[in-house]
Formats: C-alpha cells, structure tokens, sequence
C-alpha cells in the first residue's frame, strides 16, 4: 500500500530553521503543538487515525500473504 497515515499529528513537526530557532528560545515560544477545540475532537482525531493505520496494516498483511502464496 503505498500511502500511509501518520499518526503523529498531535506532536510538533518544526521545520529546519526552527529547530535552529528553538536552540536560542529559552523561554518556550516555539513551543506550538497541533490542537483540537476539544479533548473529545482530539480523541476523535486520534481514534480515527488508529482505525486507518489498524485497516492499513491489515491490508498490507493481506497483500504480503497473497505474494507470498503467488511465490510458492
């Protein structure tokens, strides 16, 4: 399967020149994380991504095993 769903989107995804930044900030301004209105849109969030990559892994799984009984 060739897109995959990340599952990281609740954690920071600086860039280089931020991380350069972050260096020098002492005082946590660079700090910024992705955010939901709600603790209930943020479990939302997170279940739904849970779900996708779980059906990713069983498709791959699904595929493998089909190339695996093509093989021999």
């Amino acid at each position: 399967m060739s897109k995959k769903v990340r599952t990281d989107f609740l954690f920071a995804q600086p860039s280089l020149a931020s991380g350069i930044a972050r260096t020098l900030d002492l005082w946590g301004q660079f700090d910024e994380y992705n955010r939901s209105e709600t603790p209930d849109e943020a479990d939302a969030k997170a279940i739904a991504s849970d779900w996708i990559v779980t059906g990713q892994d069983l498709l791959d799984a699904i595929e493998q095993n089909e190339s695996d009984l093509q093989a021999a």
